[in-house]
C-alpha cells in the first residue's frame, strides 16, 4: 500500500512539474494607458444651457468640490494634489487653453473624465454639467494674471 501510495505522490509530482514547464509563464507588465478618443459626434453637441450668471455660478460651486482639488480653485492647473501627483494641468485662465475644444468636448471630457481625472456621469446632471463648461469657459474671460515686471526679492 505504501508503495502505490509513494508511485502516486511521484506520479503527482511529474504531472505538477510538465504542466509548469508547458504554461509559458505570464509576465507582469504594466499595462499602457488606453489611447484617449473622443467620439466625432461630441464636438457637434451644442451646449442647451446659456452662460448666465446663474449657471456660471452653479458650475463654479460645483467645480469647488468636485474639480479645484486638481485643476485648482481659480482654474490655474495647479494644487498640492495635482504637484503631489507630478500632474501638468492646463491653465483653463488662458484664452488659447480652450480655444480649439467646443463645449460639446467639454462636456464630454466632464461627463466621462480623462486619463486620471474620473467623470461626473453618476455625479451630475447633465445641465449641472452643462453649468460647468460655463464656468470653466468664464475662467478664461478672466483672463491670467499677469507676470510681475518688477519682482520684488
Amino acid at each position: 500500500m505504501q508503495k502505490n501510495m509513494a508511485v502516486l505522490a511521484v506520479f503527482c509530482l511529474l504531472a505538477l512539474f510538465a504542466f509548469a514547464q508547458d504554461s509559458p509563464k505570464q509576465e507582469q507588465k504594466a499595462a499602457a494607458p488606453a489611447e484617449y478618443k473622443m467620439p466625432p459626434e461630441a464636438a457637434k453637441v451644442p451646449n442647451p444651457v446659456k452662460p448666465t450668471p446663474e449657471s456660471i455660478e452653479h458650475g463654479k460651486k460645483r467645480w469647488s468640490y468636485d474639480c479645484a482639488m486638481c485643476h485648482g480653485a481659480d482654474g490655474s492647473g495647479k494644487s498640492d494634489l495635482a504637484s503631489d501627483m507630478k500632474l501638468q494641468l492646463t491653465d483653463f485662465r488662458d484664452p488659447k487653453a480652450l480655444k480649439d475644444q467646443t463645449d460639446g468636448e467639454l462636456f464630454y471630457i466632464i461627463k466621462n473624465g480623462k486619463g486620471q481625472m474620473p467623470g461626473e456621469v453618476d455625479r451630475a446632471k447633465p445641465d449641472q454639467i452643462w453649468d460647468m463648461v460655463n464656468y470653466v469657459r468664464s475662467l478664461a474671460k478672466k483672463g491670467t494674471p499677469e507676470p510681475s515686471k518688477n519682482p520684488t526679492p
